[in-house]
């Protein structure tokens, strides 16, 4: 042994020497250069953004990988010149890093290096700056050795630690006996009829990919793993806090009949992700929790097997993942292999490097498709989905390494995302894919969890106004029962309306508390694009009234990718927005974005105003939609395009039922007892039509009927406005009078009849004077009561 020592510190020796040699052999050569192109919109970008403050203090630095680096250098000074270095690091791995420490508060400059194989030093990047200051959240990632000291050095490590088992063994007997009862007829039923344990199959030879056929055995090989490893750990879990020995032999039987399982074949991650993602995140919980029971023989099967599957995770994952972070399913892979990693460390080589990997990519790029306020860009169902799995690994993390991720800017403010979309009572669940119809109370649960987490009250408040959360009879929720309850408070104090600017979504309410009575309008612009699972064109609005869904996005998912998800869903004429000469927005692209250029919300009005030319292909010079929305009984819109040549513009609506066209000026829509008036006032003369039919249709399975209004201009133009009045009202109440428009020397002004306010001893309508001149992007607003006196107003501009 001390031989084999003595020949590695040689051969170290020799090689340092010749790195030594090689590069001084360079010397006066031109250093390698830094390749500095711009980000692509699939690709993370350098960070911090130059110029801008960091909302997190330390920033995670990235910056473009580079071809020929074997390592990175990190410097970051007070001074541009860097004539001081109050922050460097080198032999870093990766291409982003979070320091273990934070920055004072003021201006910073940061640029980057790298080292070559043979030892060489290129140039500096250029110098960018950021600023941090006493609002950015101070979250330095520890080192290396230290999380890895963190971590416990016996088992069980995953949502637990070995020191608390005593306590939840007492727990088990006192306030959380409900759950550890209901875990035990769990593991009794197992006991009585255990899992199958036979290794699923493979795709037949020829089966069409993304058919129905092939859809059942891919998802039906995730679910039946899931049935077989989560029940190993379900008895695993209960054995540890007090459960019968028989839980701990049948999941070690299991555990070991899954290990047998080819680890290339039908649950592979690479052969399919759905079933290899919960194979091995449940391998490694239950192997965490009977790792007692088993003989060193049996762990080391087990190692080898997972050595195998952790590797092929991370060999997916690293390096693109840290610069091109934008694939939806990688965005749950990560921090599953953290769990095989943690399970696993010290045991497996690699699990050392899988953990740093995974810890790198939670502090330095995720979550990626959200934003500081909290807003997703993906849709709620996605957002339920993704969030609901991280929360494990925030849980995990907390409990081995004392990592609180609540700490991040996101997920400080994450609840307000469903809680502003999907009020009490919705029926909407906004953008993005199988959002129809999906209701608020399926939140009640994870918001639950986010508010207990970040002990928000608002966010508690919301749990129980729309149901309350169920029970998590889980062994996660054994774990989560312990967790401090947060006493809820309304939203009293809060605005009715919400912006998420960095996923371009702005959520309308006229009132947060009950759907029934809310009136909403749900827009997007967003710098993310149509890409993902948030394909959804720019500048498009959802319209929801009384708690019924009034003026859609429509379609229906039948398959990912199939004819009709891509070929109506995925296009403008799917939405409510407006396309050019019958073309839409670049569909189902980074680089087809918009951007919510303004918004504001004061006790009277909102208003969000977006532009998306980007997102035609080079068609428009600008395409800007400004919505003033006087809560909660008109909303008026303001659409200016420029095209690059003279064009047709297809201004589109859709509607659960056929929609009544009276006349250009009043098209009404109704949902059971709610419905709106669209009085579409500019220009005259629109050819509009309407259909129920999808252009292609959806699958024969999926039966769904929708219409569609397309109002057309007649003439082909380079510039164009359209000026929309749309106004919500109970099918069994009348409206006061008709909406006007006025064309005056410099734009459009507007009367809108309106109800009087509530309460009010006036039975006459009050009007709202709107005025709008597009060379001077300018809005405003007077509310008029009976009397011509002004009691209300509004400027664009205006927070």
């Amino acid at each position: 042994m001390t031989d084999t020592f003595a020949a590695c510190r040689l051969f170290r020796h020799v090689c340092t020497t010749a790195l030594i040699l090689g590069a001084a052999l360079v010397v006066g050569a031109e250093p390698p250069s830094v390749n500095e192109a711009p980000a692509q919109a699939n690709e993370w970008g350098f960070r911090p953004i130059d110029g801008q403050r960091s909302e997190v203090n330390p920033p995670a630095f990235s910056w473009r990988p580079q071809d020929k680096a074997r390592s990175y250098i990190l410097d970051v000074s007070a001074t541009p010149d860097f004539s001081s270095s109050q922050y460097h690091a080198e032999e870093l791995s990766y291409n982003v890093h979070c320091p273990p420490q934070s920055f004072p508060g003021g201006t910073w400059y940061w640029r980057f290096a790298y080292r070559t194989g043979d030892g060489r030093q290129s140039s500096w990047s250029s110098t960018r700056s950021f600023s941090v200051d006493e609002d950015s959240a101070i979250l330095p990632l520890p080192t290396r050795a230290e999380l890895m000291s963190r971590v416990p050095t016996t088992h069980p490590r995953l949502f637990i630690r070995p020191e608390q088992l005593g306590e939840l063994r007492q727990r088990a007997q006192t306030d959380l006996k409900p759950i550890f009862d209901n875990l035990c007829r769990q593991c009794d039923a197992m006991l009585a009829k255990p899992p199958p344990t036979e290794e699923p199959s493979k795709y037949p030879l020829g089966m069409v990919r993304n058919s129905d056929e092939w859809r059942g055995i891919w998802w039906g090989n995730r679910v039946y793993t899931i049935k077989a490893l989560d029940g190993a750990a379900t008895l695993a879990f209960t054995r540890l806090i007090g459960g019968k020995d028989e839980y701990g032999q049948l999941a070690k039987r299991i555990l070991m009949d899954c290990a047998k399982w080819d680890p290339k074949g039908a649950t592979g991650y690479r052969y399919n992700d759905e079933a290899g993602m919960p194979y091995n995140s449940r391998f490694a919980r239950t192997y965490s929790y009977v790792y007692d029971l088993l003989s060193e023989e049996e762990r080391a099967e087990c190692r080898d097997l997972m050595r195998i599957r952790g590797e092929e995770m991370y060999r997916h994952l690293f390096p693109r993942h840290l610069w091109a972070p934008y694939a939806s399913h990688s965005n749950r892979a990560w921090h599953f292999l953290g769990e095989v990693a943690l399970a696993f460390l010290g045991e497996i080589p690699e699990a050392e490097e899988w953990l740093w990997f995974a810890m790198n990519v939670y502090a330095c790029v995720y979550p990626v498709w959200s934003d500081a306020d909290g807003g997703w860009h993906e849709g709620v169902l996605y957002w339920h989905s993704y969030i609901d799995r991280f929360t494990w690994w925030a849980d995990i993390m907390k409990s081995a390494m004392g990592i609180n991720a609540f700490a991040k800017p996101y997920f400080a403010s994450i609840g307000y995302y469903p809680m502003y979309l999907q009020p009490p009572g919705t029926k909407d669940g906004g953008f993005g894919d199988l959002v129809e119809n999906k209701k608020p109370n399926m939140n009640a649960t994870l918001v639950s969890i986010l508010a207990a987490q970040a002990q928000n009250p608002y966010w508690q408040w919301y749990v129980d106004a729309i149901g309350g959360a169920k029970v998590q009879n889980t062994y996660i929720g054994f774990v989560r029962g312990a967790m401090p309850a947060v006493a809820a408070k309304p939203p009293v104090d809060l605005p009715s309306s919400r912006c998420f600017r960095g996923t371009g979504q702005a959520m309308l309410n006229s009132n947060l508390f009950g759907g029934e009575d809310n009136v909403q309008l749900v827009f997007k612009s967003s710098p993310f694009g149509t890409q993902s699972h948030g394909y959804e064109s720019n500048n498009a609005f959802l319209f929801n009234a009384y708690g019924e869904r009034l003026l859609i996005r429509t379609g229906r998912r039948d398959s990912y990718g199939s004819e009709h998800h891509k070929n109506w869903m995925w296009e403008t004429k799917s939405v409510n927005s407006i396309s050019v000469n019958g073309e839409g927005q670049t569909k189902h692209s980074a680089e087809s974005q918009g951007e919510i250029t303004d918004f504001a919300c004061t006790p009277l009005f909102d208003y969000v105003a977006g532009e998306a030319a980007k997102a035609y292909d080079g068609r428009l010079n600008s395409f800007k939609r400004r919505i003033l929305f006087y809560k909660p009984d008109a909303v008026v819109i303001f659409d200016t395009l420029d095209a690059v040549k003279a064009a047709t513009f297809d201004f589109y609506l859709h509607a659960i039922n056929a929609m009544d066209i009276r006349s250009q000026q009043d098209i009404r829509v109704q949902n059971n007892g709610a419905a709106c008036q669209v009085a579409m006032l500019w220009p005259n003369n629109l050819a509009i039509t309407q259909t129920d039919k999808f252009d292609p249709p959806p699958r024969p399975r999926i039966k769904v009927v929708e219409y569609h209004l397309t109002a057309q201009t007649r003439q082909p133009q380079r510039q164009v406005e359209f000026v929309t009045v749309i106004r919500p009202y109970r099918a069994d109440q009348d409206l006061p009078g008709n909406p006007s428009l006025e064309k005056t020397s410099d734009g459009f002004a507007l009367a809108i009849p309106v109800k009087a306010a509530a309460g009010s001893s006036s039975a006459a309508s009050n009007t709202l004077k709107v005025t709008f001149n597009p060379a001077a992007d300018d809005v405003q607003a007077l509310l008029l009561d009976s009397a011509e006196r002004v009691i209300g107003s509004f400027a664009s501009g205006q927070k």
